[in-house]
């Protein structure tokens, strides 16, 4: 067959009817554990200010210099389609005056965002993700708690053999220093590394440790460690994050290396990786990594702040749909549709009986019985094979004669014997048979 002319856009991709059960999946868990932690969902639009993610992520980040989808509208604002969920939050956190209610604040959120990347397995230009979020708290518990609810989502959703990857990035007092000690370190090797983290070195050094070019990652491996550089506040919280994690016997490394790719974390970052799946590349092997993380996150106690509000500590993080949807099926992770398991079929026969069967039907809905039907075939020997396809134990016969009459003929499609009901006696009469 010749292929159609008008594809999705690249990068962009159906959510097809087979892959609907696990993205259902996936929802309903976060659904079920944001209840049970507390957290309220929130929606956010897809396009925000433009101004919203260059300066809560970061200016010189790739998402705001490469990835963004832009645009100016007719009226001269200028827009972006949201890359990430954080800022989105957070600005809605300050333009509700969420700040007035009792601290702290928690919200969790599932929705599609939008990035200008190269399209690859798993990482798509419209992705899904789901994300939680908890302001005006700044002990570190909350770090321990946000950590714990995606490891606990990952494990609903059957993942088994999952690693905590963790790192401190401290605050602006000690990364100032570490930052010098990172330039210092990259410019006797500038011209080793790649031409973006050349940029890089100029405008954000931090960044550099984001980057996938073996050549660069190279480099990377030997760089000074932030951890070795905390200031006394930032040791303690990171040390009692390790602390809470080891009495929770989560799996967890230390790397020493985690960044994250925007601008607003502070202390703690975190992902989540399944170890179960393939290596992706020589340099993961060499560094012990599974890519890409499923789920990602940190504190960004300064972005509240940063946006217009006041000094307020928050943290949290996202997991990528497509990315464990895709993970599951590497896996062979199922999760199916769940189809009821007493269906009764309506099969008609005549427009009078047509008419008359879509109030029935309507009935069957009313009354919570899952009911099939074929409204827009005519023959009964094509509603009946429809029926016994489907495996359904009651087949409601209407036809003209008992339109006419008011009642309805059923067949038992196991014993093949036949009764007819009155019309209006019919739901009831199905409620009885289901209860034996």
């Amino acid at each position: 067959m010749k292929k159609p002319k008008l594809r999705s856009p690249s990068g962009m991709h159906d959510i097809l009817p087979e892959d609907q059960p696990h993205f259902q999946k996936i929802e309903k868990t976060c659904e079920s554990i944001a209840g049970f932690y507390n957290f309220q969902k929130i929606e956010t639009p897809i396009l925000e200010e433009a101004e919203l993610f260059s300066k809560g992520v970061g200016v010189s980040t790739d998402i705001v210099e490469k990835q963004m989808y832009t645009f100016r509208t007719k009226g001269g604002d200028f827009l972006a389609l949201r890359p990430e969920g954080t800022a989105p939050v957070v600005r809605a956190y300050l333009e509700h005056g969420m700040y007035n209610l009792p601290q702290p604040v928690k919200l969790w959120y599932f929705g599609p965002f939008f990035r200008y990347e190269r399209p690859q397995a798993g990482r798509f230009r419209q992705f899904w993700q789901f994300g939680f979020e908890i302001f005006g708290e700044q002990s570190s518990v909350i770090d321990i708690q946000i950590i714990q609810i995606f490891y606990n989502i990952l494990k609903e959703l059957k993942f088994k053999d999952l690693i905590i990857e963790i790192n401190s990035i401290g605050d602006r007092q000690c990364r100032a220093y570490y930052k010098k000690l990172l330039v210092s370190y990259f410019r006797s090797r500038e011209s080793s590394l790649c031409l973006d983290c050349r940029r890089r070195l100029r405008e954000n050094p931090l960044r550099i440790l984001d980057c996938k070019e073996e050549k660069c990652r190279r480099i990377i491996s030997q760089a000074p460690q932030i951890i070795d550089h905390l200031c006394e506040e930032c040791n303690s919280h990171f040390k009692e994050v390790l602390e809470f994690l080891d009495e929770l016997e989560l799996p967890y490394r230390l790397n020493p290396y985690l960044v994250r790719g925007l601008d607003y974390y502070t202390k703690t970052v975190f992902e989540i990786f399944d170890q179960s799946l393939a290596l992706q590349s020589p340099e993961e092997k060499e560094q012990g990594q599974i890519s890409p993380a499923l789920v990602g996150g940190g504190r960004f106690d300064l972005l509240v702040k940063l946006l217009g509000g006041r000094d307020t500590p928050a943290c949290g993080g996202a997991g990528g749909v497509d990315r464990i949807v895709q993970s599951m099926k590497a896996r062979s992770i199922k999760f199916t549709a769940k189809v009821p398991t007493h269906l009764i079929f309506l099969a008609q026969l005549g427009a009078l009986s047509k008419k008359k069967s879509l109030t029935l039907f309507e009935k069957f809905r009313k009354a919570g019985l899952p009911i099939a039907e074929s409204f827009g075939k005519d023959s009964l020997k094509t509603q009946l094979g429809r029926a016994d396809k489907i495996g359904v134990r009651y087949c409601l016969i209407l036809g003209q004669r008992e339109a006419l009459e008011g009642t309805v003929i059923v067949r038992d499609m196991k014993t093949g014997k036949q009764e007819t009901v009155k019309i209006e006696k019919i739901v009831e009469e199905m409620k009885k048979r289901f209860r034996k």
